[in-house]
């Protein structure tokens, strides 16, 4: 075996041990960067946070933006989060007590929200996987709002290119059918911003461990079903450098006329 398979083997091998519980990207330190879109996203929401008396925040994974909103001024009197997948509610739970937000735990298929109409001042949510926009209209008092970061489309498509080969375009989570949709549910749409940032990865250990927690980047991924595009990709990165893809962000503002 060459020093060169030798390394592929190591960095891929590490790579599938490691283990992945909630929805957690620490393991990537050093190894991969992901930028950041201009808006500062969290900073904008703890701004709204610290305005309201009534907070929710959809789909919140492991509760890393609402429970790491600052503590002065203080949280919304009413601040609850939902999330429905397992892993994710195992770490979020502690982490949301402490910090004395409700978790509710919801189906991740029908994404119904389990509160009276009129209810909350602010709705949040990171990366939804989808939108139930009738539910966010319904939820929201007149005069409250609906402030998300959303993935966009074709997010990370030249990683998955890079494994899948060219790929069929298409609109799925396209901004402004997202747009049109909350305004049939009754909502106003103020603002909406999309940016491209980049991300890279400085091994190809950190792309097998991105896409075994990123599913959906290339769907059905095992290092075994891919292994000819990883060593392909292993030795772009050795002759090149840092693989990059770009993601694809869009921030959306939408109020419930009062």
């Amino acid at each position: 075996m060459t020093p060169h398979r030798r390394d592929f083997d190591a960095l891929v091998g590490e790579a599938e041990r490691a283990p992945i519980g909630g929805w957690d990207f620490g393991w990537l330190d050093g190894r991969a960067v992901e930028d950041r879109p201009t808006w500062r996203y969290f900073d904008r929401v703890a701004e709204r946070a610290a305005a309201v008396g009534r907070l929710l925040e959809v789909q919140a994974g492991v509760g890393s933006m609402i429970g790491k909103l600052p503590r002065l001024p203080q949280l919304p009197g009413l601040s609850v989060a939902t999330e429905g997948w397992p892993p994710s509610v195992a770490v979020a739970a502690p982490r949301l007590r402490a910090r004395g937000v409700h978790l509710l735990v919801a189906s991740q298929e029908r994404q119904d929200l389990p509160f009276a109409g009129g209810t909350f001042d602010l709705v949040i949510s990171r990366h939804p996987i989808s939108i139930r926009w009738d539910e966010i209209a319904r939820v929201l008092r007149p005069g409250g709002t609906y402030f998300a970061q959303h993935v966009g489309p074709d997010s990370l498509r030249s990683l998955s290119e890079a494994l899948m080969g060219p790929l069929p375009g298409g609109t799925s989570r396209d901004p402004e059918v997202e747009g049109s949709a909350a305004e049939s549910a009754g909502l106003v749409v103020r603002t909406m911003r999309v940016e491209r940032p980049r991300t890279a990865f400085h091994d190809v250990g950190a792309v097998v461990y991105f896409l075994r927690l990123v599913v959906w980047i290339v769907p059905g991924f095992t290092v075994e079903r891919f292994r000819d595009r990883l060593l392909a990709l292993h030795d772009e990165i050795g002759r090149h450098g840092p693989f990059v893809a770009h993601a694809t962000r869009f921030l959306i503002e939408a109020h419930r006329p009062g």
